[in-house]
């Protein structure tokens, strides 16, 4: 592989948004958060009242989506939808729960791909998802497979929530999770599972610059960092 690629999956609330912008910050990489290409696919579907059982049409949305990516005058990045910069709606918990149902859609899934391996560019990737090391980048040199337990995971989504002013209940958070792990996992098509060549990191009782760490110390084991 020219460009070399670290994928980092794991299940919603492990914390491997958060390690991977902060990795790709730190590597001087690119970045690519794939959950937000589904997030956005399903925010367009919910703003056009499309039904999330419709493969077609979900599949038509997602190979015609108007989606940019870029940073503002002070560096940070925003995401576009239509023109329209879309973060909050993105993040909220109706739009991830919608986005779970969408890629659990193999045209979908399909209609992504090649987006999302074009973000591979020099000097290297960071690929966030649920199936970067097994499907989308299966030859990434260096493959993490970020997890949680369900309580923390839990606790730090509603932590998030708190802090961005939002209403959130614990309980539910914990149903949510569960659901949502287990459509991830059962999909016919790019289940949530470890890569078999995946390094697991554990990040229940773990900071985030424990788990960058062991990330960096590894990449530079396969030869990927100077």
């Amino acid at each position: 592989m020219s460009v070399p690629v670290i994928t980092i999956d794991g299940p919603g609330g492990s914390g491997k948004g958060t390690v991977s912008r902060l990795l790709a910050e730190r590597l001087g990489w690119s970045f690519l958060d794939s959950g937000a290409l589904y997030r956005l696919v399903a925010l367009a579907a919910l703003r056009r009242e499309l039904p999330l059982d419709d493969a077609d049409a979900l599949a038509e949305l997602a190979r015609g989506l108007d989606v940019r990516f870029e940073l503002d005058g002070a560096g940070e990045s925003r995401t576009l939808l239509d023109g329209e910069v879309v973060a909050s709606e993105l993040r909220t918990e109706a739009c991830g729960e919608a986005a779970s149902r969408v890629a659990a859609i193999p045209a979908v899934r399909e209609a992504l791909l090649a987006r999302q391996r074009d973000f591979q560019s020099p000097p290297g990737l960071v690929a966030d998802g649920r199936d970067m090391g097994t499907v989308v980048f299966p030859h990434a040199p260096l493959k993490i497979f970020l997890t949680a337990s369900r309580e923390e995971r839990a606790r730090r989504r509603f932590k998030q929530l708190k802090e961005q002013g939002l209403s959130a209940n614990l309980q539910n958070l914990l149903r949510e999770l569960a659901e949502r792990d287990r459509r991830d996992s059962e999909r016919a098509v790019a289940p949530l599972r470890p890569a078999e060549d995946a390094l697991e990191v554990d990040s229940t009782d773990m900071g985030i610059d424990a788990v960058l760490t062991e990330i960096v110390q590894a990449a530079r084991q396969r030869g990927l960092l100077r």
